[in-house]
């Protein structure tokens, strides 16, 4: 598998595992209070005691980006996972339940596709700004729906394979059937679905906090960390670009581990 990777997927491989390395060992390894403010100390450049300088409250960037890359990639992770099972499950379900099974849940998933995901993000977000449960009820409440329609087709397809039908016949479990027949063939289509998804909640997570219904500050996010620097950008241009710049690689490196750009 390792051979087959493209060199694409190989740079997003590598890149995401930095990003990963940094936010879990990150917080553990650099000294420096991510929370402590010195106002004798404010928007100090790169270098010194602190390597990426200080922000508007004289914080270390460097310990706030390492706990915002913590906390963006647990958001995601969280929320995709939700997602991915839900959507699992249901899609097994449909595939494997009969027709009246099948067709309620497929009009559900017709109803969520109807409303603007936009929509039902910044619904679900506007109804308890800073606070991450409705953020992830209002991204996993349509993202579940990729996930259903996926698993769906790919599992009714499978269902009617001969050695499928054959382990059916001979009484294996559904259970059985579902871990070691149907997941397998599923497993490389929901790998690369996820690694999109990732990236839109780790944009959307930022972006929400950037527009007020997000996370909050003091709160160390890379969405509230550029609202927070945004307004000294003249003075401290690059410290304002920081949290945007692992915005950006950290979605890049899961789209180039998701295929683009791996030919």
């Amino acid at each position: 598998m390792l051979r087959r990777m493209g060199a694409g997927r190989w740079v997003g491989a590598v890149l995401l595992a930095a990003i990963a390395g940094f936010a879990l060992l990150g917080p553990w390894l650099i000294a420096a209070d991510p929370n402590r403010q010195n106002l004798f100390n404010i928007l100090a450049p790169f270098g010194g005691s602190d390597p990426l300088g200080t922000d508007q409250l004289g914080r270390s960037m460097l310990a706030r980006l390492a706990a915002a890359s913590r906390l963006s990639l647990s958001l995601a992770l969280a929320t995709v996972a939700g997602a991915a099972v839900t959507g699992v499950l249901l899609g097994l379900l449909a595939a494997a339940g009969g027709r009246l099974a099948d067709r309620a849940l497929s009009l559900l998933a017709d109803g969520v596709m109807a409303l603007p995901s936009v929509l039902l993000v910044l619904l679900f977000a506007s109804l308890g700004p800073g606070n991450f449960v409705f953020i992830y009820l209002g991204l996993a409440s349509y993202q579940w729906v990729e996930y259903f329609r996926v698993t769906r087709s790919v599992a009714a397809f499978e269902l009617r394979r001969p050695h499928v039908e054959a382990a059916r016949l001979n009484g294996f479990s559904r259970l059985y059937v579902a871990r070691h027949l149907l997941l397998p063939p599923l497993a490389p289509v929901l790998s690369t679905l996820m690694a999109f998804n990732l990236g839109t909640a780790i944009f959307t997570i930022s972006a929400l906090s950037v527009i007020g219904i997000g996370l909050r500050p003091p709160v160390a996010e890379w969405g509230t960390m550029t609202i927070e620097l945004l307004p000294y950008y003249a003075e401290a241009p690059w410290h304002a670009l920081l949290p945007t710049a692992m915005v950006a690689l950290t979605v890049l490196s899961l789209h180039l581990l998701a295929g683009r750009g791996s030919r």
